[in-house]
């Protein structure tokens, strides 16, 4: 009798989110994100990362800018007078550890997967949710031109940030702060590699959890990467690693100091 209730408790979960996901579109949520399609069109964003590199005098002079970050990027707000145009997160276990401090962002413009409403029963002030969509993570995954049919996930929330980047029209991206690098990584084959001299983040604050959160896989997030760059490639986008070192290989770099940045403020 379990089992029967399990397997019609399973059916009824796939049946009833294929029916939202089918739906999602005419939604209130899907309306929000059609209303982003080409908001900046022909424009440059920066795409901000967590990493060590993370400096809080480089976000100084993106406030002119249009910029993405993600998570607990907020631990580096005391520093800085720099907030983010739009902010994403996507790990449920980062999630469920700081929903509090999430809610709290005074940041108009917040993407989650549909998912945390739909089946955690989590709702964040200004959220545009979205449909994650996923693929075989031992290839290449796809890249949507239609984030209002979905998102595709690439085991780093940059990879997102770029697919909506490009929804909104952006031409030109600049990766800061992706190091790309951890102190404890797992491969393709599942074996754990560490290297204590390495750090995570911008701040140890940032995972005093660690123990309770994923362990990254690089090997995914890379093909992720080279996924965006092929995509970028083949449709006149240029995509920079501004990047202060790192290990980010795929796409060209340049420096971060040598960028000419916007003196008026950004208004959207």
């Amino acid at each position: 009798m379990k089992k029967v209730k399990s397997v019609l408790s399973k059916l009824i979960y796939k049946t009833n989110r294929y029916i939202d996901e089918l739906i999602f579109p005419f939604s209130e949520n899907g309306k929000k994100l059609n209303s982003l399609k080409n908001a900046h069109i022909n424009k440059r964003c920066f795409i901000i990362g967590n990493g060590p590199s993370l400096k809080n005098e480089d976000l100084d002079k993106l406030q002119n800018e249009i910029t993405f970050a993600f998570n607990r990027i907020y631990y580096i707000f005391d520093k800085t007078d720099w907030r983010p145009t739009y902010y994403c997160s996507e790990d449920d276990k980062t999630i469920f550890n700081s929903r509090e401090e999430i809610n709290k962002l005074a940041i108009d413009y917040k993407f989650f997967p549909k998912n945390f409403p739909r089946d955690y029963k989590i709702q964040f002030n200004n959220a545009r949710y979205y449909l994650f969509k996923f693929c075989d993570r031992n290839i290449e995954p796809k890249f949507s031109e239609d984030i209002v049919k979905g998102i595709y996930w690439g085991n780093t929330v940059v990879y997102t940030a770029i697919q909506l980047a490009v929804y909104m029209g952006i031409k030109e991206i600049y990766l800061v702060g992706v190091d790309h690098n951890f102190s404890k990584m797992v491969n393709d084959k599942g074996e754990i590699i560490i290297d204590n001299t390495t750090k995570d983040y911008f701040t140890e604050e940032y995972n005093k959890d660690k123990n309770d959160l994923y362990i990254p896989n690089v090997e995914v997030s890379t093909r992720a990467f080279i996924a965006a760059k092929n995509f970028a490639d083949e449709n006149n986008i240029k995509i920079y690693n501004a990047t202060r070192g790192g290990k980010l290989e795929v796409f060209e770099r340049v420096n971060f100091d040598n960028i000419d940045f916007k003196k008026e403020r950004l208004i959207i």
